[in-house]
């Protein structure tokens, strides 16, 4: 981290000294924005697009140490035993490319870290303007609302709810006469008392059940059919003894 910070310090520093002078008037005016700027401090997308920026490039070191620790291997395994030194000479490098490894690891997650808790807070607080421009909205829009006026208008709507009620009751009243239900179920009552008395009466003067005994069949009718039995028997013998 501090080999970073001290990277940031020499390049912000050359990067001033190497800027033109284009006249006293752009210099003021670039230096009380500068100095305007240093005292606000950065705002958080600037910050963001910093940290984007340092990871980006911290990426591509960790590509170049990777590429470089199997460069390392590849020496160390083509020497082998013919040049035990030179063997050892990349068996060291790569140790000390594996350390810068892990160093940038380290600094990776750090970074990131602080990225996502800026996009977190820089979320939360476009969150909370939102929410306190409705809230405002809101207070507006109840100013502009008078209570007193809201119950005089449900008062209002309420009548007018029992003058239509009163207008529906007087249009669905029927026309013309009027008759006592009552009556009429009474009426109906006697009609029909009426009529079960004339229905007895009628039973009463039904024909008497005749007490002789009917003939349950004709006698010429069983003679007949004994007759054709007698024939069919006499026909068949008659067959069986000419065959």
């Amino acid at each position: 981290m501090s080999k970073i910070s001290k990277m940031f310090k020499v390049s912000s520093s050359s990067s001033s000294s190497s800027r033109p002078s284009s006249g006293s008037s752009s210099g003021s005016v670039s230096r009380s924005k500068h100095r305007s700027r240093s005292r606000s401090g950065p705002s958080p997308q600037e910050a963001i697009n910093r940290l984007r920026e340092t990871e980006s490039m911290l990426t591509k070191k960790q590509e170049y140490l990777e590429s470089r620790i199997e460069q390392e291997i590849t020496i160390a395994k083509k020497n082998g035993t013919k040049n035990k030194r030179a063997a050892l000479q990349a068996l060291k490098r790569k140790k000390r490319f594996e350390q810068q490894l892990t160093q940038i690891d380290g600094t990776l997650s750090t970074i990131e870290f602080l990225r996502e808790a800026l996009e977190n807070a820089t979320t939360n607080t476009e969150v909370l303007k939102n929410m306190g421009y409705a809230a405002k909205a809101i207070k507006g829009v109840h100013q502009n609302i008078d209570l007193d006026k809201i119950d005089t208008l449900m008062q209002d709507i309420t009548e007018q709810q029992e003058v239509a009620q009163e207008i529906s009751d007087a249009i669905s009243k029927p026309f013309g006469d009027q008759f006592d239900e009552d009556e009429l179920l009474a009426e109906l009552a006697e009609l029909e008392q009426e009529e079960l008395e004339e229905s007895m009466k009628n039973m009463g003067r039904l024909p008497s059940v005749p007490t002789t005994k009917l003939p349950s069949a004709r006698p010429s009718h069983l003679a007949t059919s004994k007759k054709r039995v007698e024939d069919d028997h006499d026909m068949k013998r008659l067959s069986a003894w000419a065959s």
